[in-house]
């Protein structure tokens, strides 16, 4: 496993960091939206979404997904931009669309429990994940690099960290193997994660300001990753599905820096940072 784990990371890290820097931005708008397909459909398919709704989940993330990747400024559609720039945003077109379609499905039982997983899943990737072309569109390439490097590098300090030090369970209902010092080494292992970002690339903030954005990073991957956790136990699956070797499925890999980034992006907001 650890070996699968290795050789996966040593193929796929050097290959995504050229295609994020060396290509124009709407190639990472649609690679963001490929992954974002892949994890909302092992999302649907590990909580049981089946036939009618599955596809309407589906067709509603693709389509969320390829108006915000249009709405990016390389391919600005004003249209679409209204969408995810003017309250209330694209959510109650997608809430219309899905009951709509299940009124006419079957009857009235169930509907609640048809709807909510397809309503949920849609605001928890394809609405997190349109945060990371905002990255990659509004601030930067470099942006992409440090969220990924903070949250994976926090990741792997939190595995080792847990397997060398770990004895306090830090939230066994939910996921059994992480650990306090798991938790902890993902908080230092982003921070200094983002202190060495600063060195490499130009941020245009300092060090400080660089190392404190990567602890929070590391932090919020912690509550990313034990979100999934939660969602998993609930629907009985161990991983979202298989699709990188050693590394689960793509939402395995994806659950932290889906809610890293939003925080990222209200954070360089906040701090006035520009392209």
């Amino acid at each position: 496993m650890q070996i699968k784990r290795l050789l996966t990371a040593a193929v796929l890290v050097p290959v995504f960091y050229l295609y994020i820097t060396k290509l124009p931005g709407i190639w990472f708008d649609g690679l963001a939206a490929a992954m974002g397909m892949l994890a909302l459909w092992e999302f649907l398919h590990f909580y049981g979404v089946r036939g009618v709704m599955k596809l309407v989940g589906m067709g509603l993330g693709l389509f969320f997904l390829a108006a915000a990747a249009l709405s990016g400024p390389e391919l600005s559609v004003p249209f679409l931009r209204s969408f995810f720039f003017l309250p209330p945003g694209i959510y109650p077109f997608l809430l219309l669309v899905a009951v709509t379609i299940r009124l006419f499905k079957t009857g009235p039982s169930f509907a609640m429990k048809d709807i909510s997983p397809v309503m949920l899943a849609l605001l928890y990737i394809p609405g997190l994940i349109v945060y990371q072309m905002f990255l990659r569109d509004f601030f930067g390439a470099h942006w992409v690099i440090f969220l990924y490097g903070t949250v994976w590098i926090g990741d792997s300090a939190a595995l080792y960290a847990g397997r060398s030090l770990g004895k306090r369970k830090l939230y066994p209902e939910v996921s059994p193997n992480k650990t306090v010092a798991g938790a902890i080494g993902s908080v230092i292992g982003g921070s200094a994660a983002g202190f060495a970002a600063s060195l490499v690339f130009k941020l245009g903030i300092s060090s400080g300001t660089a190392s404190l954005l990567g602890l929070l990073m590391g932090t919020t991957a912690i509550a990313g990753d034990l979100v999934e956790s939660m969602f998993k136990r609930d629907a009985g699956v161990k991983d979202s599905g298989s699709f990188l070797p050693g590394h689960g499925g793509m939402l395995d890999k994806l659950d932290g820096p889906l809610f890293s980034a939003p925080i990222l992006y209200w954070g360089l907001l906040l701090l006035g940072v520009k392209l």
